[in-house]
């Protein structure tokens, strides 16, 4: 029997054998689970998907002292208690991950980058503090659902209730502490990240020589439309030129026709003499060497 006496003070009990004393510890007490990998719920093939490890911790305590009678006699310990409750918990738990998307238990949202998809580009000048409480507000509203689940919404699935009625243990709380992936298998995750880092940096690359293969197309297509300028403009300035020649020299045949022709022969000449040394036989009457014989004559004056 037992008095169920919490304070300090003068308690009475028979001589052993008949009365024996067995001190119950009915603080809140708590201890961490044992990690339990489950597998996780794809909600587009209705599958099973990835694997996680979950790690959680129990706080409970002893209520009063017909819990106090009860968990003597079915339990004895707190080490006997984690005993019991650790498979229980981990086994609810497992069933609890099974149901839901790994989005659900390990995805984070970013308030900002959902902001500026909104908005269509960066939000400048709102305190980065305020986005940080909101992505914490949304992992803990996660963990919270499940933590729901875990400890069950209806009378036939309540750990509290059965947990309090078969052994005596109030359950305060089941936390979830952390989502990771089991060791056996993070080389693998660490591979397909280096993987997908590669094909990033492929990506990159790609779209760097498209875009540079765009910009050298681009320039040698504005330099040959710059040089296709540069030519027309060269061949109209170029028969402009020819054109203002063919005038001049027509307006100085015009004023002295012998003079003119005295100055295309002086031209001839020195063409076929600028840079030779042969010898070249004429005749007197060859219309070169007229030049030679005297200047031209004045043309008449106008009658």
């Amino acid at each position: 029997m037992h008095d169920g006496a919490r304070g300090a003070g003068l308690h009475l009990k028979a001589p052993w054998p008949v009365d024996s004393v067995l001190r119950i510890d009915r603080r809140l007490q708590s201890f961490d689970l044992p990690a339990v990998e489950a597998l996780t719920r794809d909600p587009v093939t209705r599958t099973v998907d990835k694997t996680l490890a979950v790690d959680a911790f129990v706080t409970w305590q002893i209520p009063d002292a017909a819990a106090a009678d009860r968990f003597v006699k079915t339990v004895r310990t707190p080490e006997q208690a984690r005993k019991l409750l650790g498979p229980i918990i981990n086994g609810r738990l497992a069933t609890v991950i099974s149901t839901m998307p790994i989005e659900d238990l390990i995805g984070v949202t970013d308030t900002q980058l959902t902001l500026a998809a909104v908005a269509g580009g960066p939000i400048l000048g709102l305190p980065e503090s305020s986005f940080r409480a909101d992505d914490v507000r949304l992992i803990d509203e996660r963990n919270e659902r499940v933590r729901r689940k875990l400890l069950g919404a209806g009378p036939a699935d309540d750990l509290r209730a059965k947990a309090l009625e078969e052994y005596g243990i109030q359950v305060i709380d089941v936390r979830v502490r952390r989502f990771s992936y089991p060791n056996d298998v993070r080389a693998s995750i660490a591979e397909r990240i280096r993987s997908e880092r590669a094909k990033k940096v492929a990506e990159y690359e790609s779209e760097g020589r498209k875009r540079a293969a765009d910009i050298t197309t681009d320039a040698d297509r504005a330099a040959r439309i710059v040089e296709a300028d540069a030519r027309a403009q060269k061949t109209v300035i170029e028969g402009q030129a020819a054109a203002d020649a063919a005038r001049i020299r027509a307006a100085a045949y015009a004023q002295d026709r012998e003079f003119y022709l005295f100055l295309e022969q002086l031209k001839s000449f020195q063409a076929m003499l600028a840079e030779t040394r042969d010898t070249l036989l004429l005749t007197t009457k060859h219309p070169l060497l007229r030049i030679i014989q005297g200047p031209p004559t004045a043309p008449p004056p106008p009658k």
